[in-house]
């Protein structure tokens, strides 16, 4: 009777582990959703110039931070209490890296919300059609690499992997474009510089959705991504050429 309670006792416990790693995964998803939600909004505000929209982005990043510090410490009881290995180490581990990408994608969405709502009290030089192309890009690179998360897929993490060089190229375009009106006309360097952090932002939130692709590919496959990853060149960045 005993050896049966405790083959019993030890199914259970199996079970309650895999509910566990569903659990993740699931709260994984979920954060995933929030900021997939804050970025549509952040890139409404900008491109329809809502304020609404924009106040709405603000207020959905603190439920971000929450569901990361909840993650953090679901993740770290998981480690205490499992002790997992292999794979199932592998993945938890990259729960909690992943979540803190989210969390810095949600604080550079928010950060175009702020921008957006400063640049409606503005009238701006030039359209903003290069800059809701690059949103746009960046919101499906992070709904991509969020699906390619839940279903850990190694293909679609290369996707997303691949196409951050397409998100630099618009990046470096729209810099030079807004260093052009600055120069041009001393009167749109306060709205360019607003237009300069957005663009950097988005540019940001696509690097995070890349740094995604790169540990669902390592939890999918085993191996890591090239270092030398696609990259366009950042106008912020020093220079490495010879001089």
């Amino acid at each position: 009777m005993q050896a049966g309670s405790g083959m019993e006792g030890s199914g259970h416990i199996v079970k309650s582990y895999e509910q566990e790693l569903r659990r993740l995964s699931d709260m994984i998803a979920d954060m995933g959703g929030l900021v997939e939600n804050e970025i549509a909004l952040a890139t409404e505000a900008m491109i329809e110039r809502d304020t609404e929209a924009a106040s709405r982005a603000i207020e959905t990043d603190p439920k971000v931070d929450a569901l990361e510090r909840e993650i953090e410490q679901f993740v770290i009881r998981l480690l205490a209490l499992r002790q997992p290995v292999a794979d199932d180490l592998r993945k938890i581990v990259a729960a909690l890296k992943i979540t803190a990408d989210l969390e810095r994608i949600g604080d550079y969405a928010a950060n175009v919300a702020k921008r957006s709502l400063v640049l409606a009290a503005h009238s701006l030089p030039l359209s903003l059609t290069g800059l809701a192309h690059m949103a746009r890009m960046v919101q499906e690179n992070v709904k991509t690499v969020i699906d390619a998360v839940g279903a850990v897929d190694a293909a679609k993490a290369i996707e997303v992997w691949r196409s951050d060089q397409a998100v630099d190229d618009i990046y470096n375009t729209i810099f030079r474009e807004l260093i052009t009106y600055m120069i041009e006309d001393p009167r749109n360097i306060t709205p360019c510089t607003h237009l300069l952090f957005i663009a950097k932002n988005l540019e940001r939130i696509g690097d995070h959705a890349t740094n995604i692709a790169e540990k669902v590919h390592y939890v999918a496959t085993g191996e890591a991504l090239p270092e030398s990853r696609p990259k366009g060149e950042d106008p912020y960045a020093p220079s490495t050429r010879p001089r």
